[in-house]
C-alpha cells in the first residue's frame, strides 16, 4: 500500500500534519466513491440494484461531510472562507472572492 499523500518525508512531519494528510486522502476517496456511485446509478436499469446504490451513496455523503468537518475544525480559516461561499444564493465566484478577501492570513 502506497502512502503518496506525503510530499515531504513522513517521519519529518508532525503528527498533526500526518493526520491532516490522512483526512485529506479520506476526503478525496469519499468524493471518488460518490462519483463512482453517481455513474453506476446513472446506467443501472434494475430498480433494486439502483436503490441499493443510492443508499450506499448516501453513506458516502455522510463520510465526506464528517471528513470535511474534521478538516474545517483543524483549519479555521477554511471554515471561515467556506462559510462565505456555501449555501448562498447568487454568484459562487463573487462569494468566493469576497470570502477569500475577508479571511485572515494563516
Amino acid at each position: 500500500m502506497g502512502f503518496d499523500q506525503y510530499h515531504e518525508p513522513a517521519n519529518e512531519l508532525p503528527e498533526e500534519t500526518r493526520t491532516f494528510a490522512r483526512m485529506i486522502a479520506s476526503l478525496a476517496e469519499e468524493a471518488e466513491a460518490i462519483n463512482w456511485y453517481e455513474q453506476r446509478i446513472a446506467v443501472e436499469k434494475n430498480p433494486v440494484a439502483k436503490a441499493i446504490m443510492k443508499d450506499a451513496q448516501k453513506e458516502e455523503f455522510k463520510h465526506f461531510g464528517m471528513d470535511l468537518e474534521f478538516l474545517l475544525r483543524m483549519k479555521p480559516v477554511w471554515k471561515e472562507i467556506l462559510q462565505g461561499i456555501l449555501f448562498k444564493e447568487g454568484s459562487i465566484v463573487e462569494h468566493a472572492d469576497d470570502a477569500e478577501d475577508k479571511a485572515p492570513d494563516q
